[in-house]
């Protein structure tokens, strides 16, 4: 079992910039891989970010590419999402998640373990 606690959400002025957490407990943290993914009401949960075991690879989605970055530390469990340059549209709730396969995914099924989420909000 891996234990997932997100936190560093809030309210934000467009242009501005945000630096999520994701303290992890329980197993081996750098065993899995880990991803970020937003949901915003009414709408299904979709990926923004993801990062390798070692932090030596990262993916994006493309709505966020050159915005966003994912970072990890393994020695404090805890892995990282910047946010610059914050939209209206990025508003929605940012959860993280852990993969044991090693393999980057897009795809919420596919992650074993979900923390309980963050809430960004993105005033115009």
């Amino acid at each position: 079992q891996v234990q997932l606690v997100e936190s560093g959400g809030g309210l934000v002025q467009a242009g501005g910039s945000l630096r999520l957490s994701c303290a992890a407990s329980g197993r081996t943290f750098s065993n899995y891989y880990m991803g970020w993914f937003r949901q915003a009401p009414g709408k299904e949960r979709e990926f923004v970010a993801a990062i390798t075991w070692s932090g030596g690879r990262t993916y994006y989605a493309d709505s966020v590419k050159g915005r966003f970055t994912i970072s990890r530390d393994n020695a404090k469990n805890t892995v990282y999402l910047q946010m610059n340059n914050l939209k209206p549209e990025d508003t929605a709730g940012y959860y993280c998640a852990a993969r044991r396969i090693s393999s980057i995914s897009t795809v919420p099924s596919l992650y074993d373990y979900w923390g309980q989420g963050t809430q960004v909000t993105v005033s115009s």
